[in-house]
């Protein structure tokens, strides 16, 4: 196959902008999943095909290397090494390693590397390699001093290089010395591979070295010179056998298995950046890289390759050709050309500036049809043959093989080949509208299409001097073409209802061809612009918004083969414009298809259908007022009713370039319909109902859809007051509401029925309430005048007392004075003796206990260590008697009974301001 070295594989750039993280990435893996992680100078990068997240490194340094094994994901950074393990949220979780060493580390130790062997994995500093044996969790540490921390799994073996040592391999945990070859000890190893029995090495200087049987033999090979004064910082042996090499200033240099180089990619033909820190191949063969500067990923074996004009020289290709050992370019600058396997530019034929229309191979000669009229191409001369304006194109007459038919801005007009040479002859007349697409339906009789003009049929003289009859046949439509596939003229335009028609000459007008207007349009991948044919390969060509689209002849048998090779939005913007999409056979079911700033090379060989998984990659639920949180991945939850809210994150691990991904969802109990095609790798829903759900996704990738459809489950519980419990309480509240209404209405037509009973009963009711209420008065009166008989009664008891006592004290006091009576002390004794009667005090006591009932209990409870005596000074006091009344009823002196009073108020604990009697009165 003709190699066309400039032409590239897809590349995209991913900028620290995109990914959110540090500039500098050292080291990439991949797991099972097809997940991808970057060792980043900010933590470890993680892309799951949609979303790149950042894991921050556990000590917040630099993480150097990055190993995924058996899916979990093993860092190296500054002073730590460990393992990140996915939690049932989804989430990466760290889990060191550094308290299992048995030996401390060294000061300001790296680990810029990773690596796997059966049971072990190695961890390597610029000092020492330490193996975890997975088995039994131990580690075993071997000294490796060096410039560079790279170690190379050869076979079975490991291999590391020593600083002025050699080279050096690990048996049984111990190093053994391969080779101390002074080349291999003066130089830097970058890489170290296996062909056929040999081992060879790679060093940073470029150069190749076959170690056998202890003999060390440089590789001698074509690239020599490329890779010449080019310094080499990391390399990797794909799986096709190739090599590729990463260097600090030159982007990569990718050489085949025999050393030839296949491709040079430096910023300037499309990386981020010119150093390369790490290469990594995934599980489809797409290449990352790790850069000074941001990530960028290679298609490798995607079936596009491009060819861009990063000069802007070209601008919008229209054409394509291969002609005799050159490569030529119809552009709308001009008409550029190269040798075909030729690394150099394309350079401007001269005299060519202005748009190409055509380029066409007829009578062994190469005619261009430009802006300025017609060209013959030969090699890099260009000469003007016809300058009637705009050729649009040039077919043969098969009824006369010196003239040919150009289509013009302005009609028809005619080549002829006279005295060894081709010349514009005559314009057709009888017909001036421009004539871009047009062909044969016998030698005399042509259809032209214009597609604001409409169809026509034009019979020309046998002369082909001018236009003898012409008919529209049919209504113009935007986007319109007409194109010859196998002998038929095909019509469609993009305004005619989604349809594609053949040409038929018996009724001399267009029937609906239904093979082909399925193939291209298809609902929802609908084609748009014109059908491009191409004779070579018999195929005929559509580019839909979301496909090229090519049905050509199957290869073992008559039947038609439809391919849809799937593009993104970028590729079909990339285009030219609508109505000049072209493609053009270059060999071995490779099509070369003109586009704005290039031309892209598309091989049919490397299209092949893929098979994808979908994932959901975590779910959160959002609270009122409260922070989002990740719910379990592997549980079939049920939310409470204020966790209404959820998001679902999902993707698909697809790297290509010019595929896109697509997602459909459905969730149960919502609808039971699949949502339309959306591009976003995520979906929310919102207070959403209670009840049980099944949110399910797919993807589409291109034309393919994911051979899962990845499910989850979960329910939402009612909230409290639709509880069972609640509902109950309600169903029984309505059942005590309807049995109130009905209580009512049954009271009311009861009252209803009883009010003249109830009036009657009310006036009986009211002459009782009025008896009652003179037995009332009466009982009243009745109980007034015992209290106040009794308050007569214990005045005149009181008094009497007073008055005796009065009394006996005087005759006490005469008695006294009376020195000669006889028997006076016994008169004296009696006297006292009925001052003193408790008689008295009783009979007093039961008149007061009549007004004042529970005097006496009161205020032994508020004052319980009141004397009898006390009391009975209390019960004066109640009844508000002097100090000289109570001297009178006690017996005693006034003094005594103020002195009484004092200790009184003490025992009462009355502050000074308090009046005794006012106390006694208040109880």
């Amino acid at each position: 196959m003709l190699l066309v070295a400039q032409e590239l594989p897809p590349i995209e750039n991913i900028s620290p902008e995109i990914y959110d993280a540090g500039n500098q990435n050292w080291m990439i893996s991949q797991d099972s999943n097809k997940n991808i992680y970057v060792a980043n100078n900010s933590g470890l990068l993680e892309f799951n095909g949609a979303i790149w997240k950042l894991h921050h490194s556990p000590n917040g340094t630099i993480i150097r290397s990055v190993k995924v094994i058996e899916d979990l994901v093993y860092t190296g950074c500054y002073m730590e090494f460990g393992y990140w393990k996915r939690d049932p949220f989804g989430n990466l979780k760290y889990i060191s390693l550094i308290d299992k060493l048995t030996v401390p580390l060294i000061k300001d130790e790296h680990f810029w590397n990773i690596l796997e062997l059966d049971n072990w994995i190695l961890f390597q500093s610029l000092d020492r390699i330490y193996l975890y044996n997975l088995k039994d969790e131990t580690f075993n540490v071997i000294s490796a001093k060096s410039n560079r921390a790279v170690i190379f799994q050869v076979e079975n073996s490991i291999y590391f290089q020593k600083i002025n040592d050699g080279i050096f391999k690990i048996e049984n945990g111990k190093s053994i010395l391969v080779t101390d070859d002074a080349i291999l000890k003066n130089n830097v190893l970058i890489g170290a591979f296996s062909i056929g029995k040999k081992t060879l090495f790679i060093t940073e200087k470029g150069e190749f070295f076959f170690y056998d049987k202890n003999e060390l033999r440089k590789w001698d090979i074509t690239a020599s010179n490329e890779l010449e004064a080019k310094y080499i910082y990391c390399s990797i042996k794909l799986k096709d056998g190739s090599f590729m090499l990463g260097t600090t200033s030159n982007g990569i240099i990718h050489l085949d298995s025999n050393g030839n180089l296949l491709r040079k990619i430096n910023k300037e033909k499309g990386l981020q950046n010119n150093t390369v820190l790490s290469i990594f191949e995934d599980s489809e063969n797409n290449i990352w890289l790790g850069l000074d500067n941001g990530i960028s990923l290679i298609n490798l074996n995607s079936p596009f390759s491009v060819y861009n004009d990063s000069k802007g020289l070209l601008g919008d290709v229209y054409v394509v050709k291969i002609y005799k050992g050159y490569f030529y370019l119809g552009t709308n600058q001009g008409l550029f050309y190269k040798p075909l396997n030729s690394i150099d530019d394309f350079k401007l034929i001269k005299n060519t500036n202005g748009q190409v229309w055509c380029l066409k191979e007829l009578k062994n000669t190469l005619f261009c049809g430009h802006n300025n009229g017609t060209y013959i191409i030969d090699e890099n001369k260009a000469v003007h043959v016809s300058d009637f304006a705009g050729t649009w194109d040039v077919k043969e007459i098969d009824s006369n093989e010196n003239l040919l038919l150009q289509g013009n801005y302005g009609g028809l007009s005619i080549l002829e080949y006279s005295n060894n040479k081709w010349e514009f002859r005559n314009n057709l007349d009888g017909f001036d509208i421009s004539s871009k697409s047009f062909e044969f339906i016998t030698d005399n009789q042509i259809i032209v299409n214009h597609e604001y003009n409409g169809t026509f049929i034009l019979n020309i003289d046998d002369e082909f001097q001018s236009i003898v009859v012409q008919k529209n046949i049919m209504a113009y439509g935007l986007g319109s073409s007409l194109v010859k596939y196998n002998d038929a003229i095909i019509y469609t335009s993009n305004e005619n209802k989604g349809a594609v028609y053949n040409y038929n000459p018996e009724n001399k007008n267009f029937i609906r061809n239904e093979l082909l207007t399925r193939t291209f349009y298809n609902k929802g991948n609908e084609i748009i612009g014109t059908l491009v044919s191409d004779p070579v390969s018999e195929s005929i060509w559509g580019f839909s918004d979301r496909n090229i689209i090519c049905l050509s002849k199957g290869k073992f048998n008559k039947q038609p083969r439809k391919i849809e090779i799937p593009i993104s939005n970028s590729f079909r913007r990339n285009l030219v414009v609508t109505g000049f999409e072209n493609l053009t056979y270059f060999e071995d079911d490779i099509f070369l298809v003109g586009v704005s700033n290039g031309y892209v090379k598309l091989d049919l060989n490397k299209f092949k259908t893929e098979e994808y998984t979908i994932r959901i990659n975590a779910i959160n639920k959002a609270l009122r007022n409260a922070p989002i949180e990740s719910v379990s991945l592997n549980d079939t939850p049920e939310f409470k009713s204020d966790e209404n809210s959820l998001n679902f994150s999902f993707s698909v691990p697809e790297f290509d370039k010019y595929t896109e991904v697509e997602y459909q969802y459905q969730l149960t109990k919502i609808s039971d319909e699949w949502s339309s095609w959306f591009s976003k790798s995520n979906v929310s829903f919102e207070n959403l109902p209670s009840g049980d759900y099944v949110f399910s996704i797919k993807a589409r990738i291109g034309n393919t859809e994911t051979n899962n459809i990845e499910k989850y489950s979960f329910s939402i519980s009612k909230p409290w007051y639709f509880s069972n419990l609640m509902m109950l309480f309600y169903t029984l509240f309505f059942l005590i509401i309807c049995f109130l209404i009905h209580r009512i209405y049954k009271r009311y037509y009861t009252v209803k029925h009883q009010r003249e009973l109830m009036r009657s009963e009310r006036k009986l009711k009211i002459e009782n309430l009025n008896k009652e209420k003179e037995l009332m008065k009466i009982r009243n009166e009745h109980l007034r005048r015992d209290i106040d008989s009794k308050n007569r009664e214990l005045g005149i008891s009181t008094m009497n007392l007073i008055k005796k006592n009065e009394f006996l004290n005087t005759i006490k006091k005469e008695l006294i004075t009376t020195k000669s009576v006889s028997n006076l002390k016994e008169i004296i004794k009696i006297i006292d003796k009925n001052l003193n009667s408790t008689d008295d005090w009783k009979l007093f006591k039961k008149s007061f206990t009549n007004v004042e009932k529970d005097f006496f209990n009161n205020i032994k409870i508020i004052h319980p260590t009141l004397t009898p005596n006390d009391l009975k000074l209390c019960a004066f006091l109640k009844l508000n008697l002097s100090s000289k009344e109570i001297a009178q009823l006690l017996n005693i002196s006034p003094k005594s009974v103020e002195v009484k009073r004092y200790r009184l108020r003490k025992k009462l604990e009355l502050p000074q301001i308090a009046n005794l009697t006012d106390y006694i009165f208040n109880i």
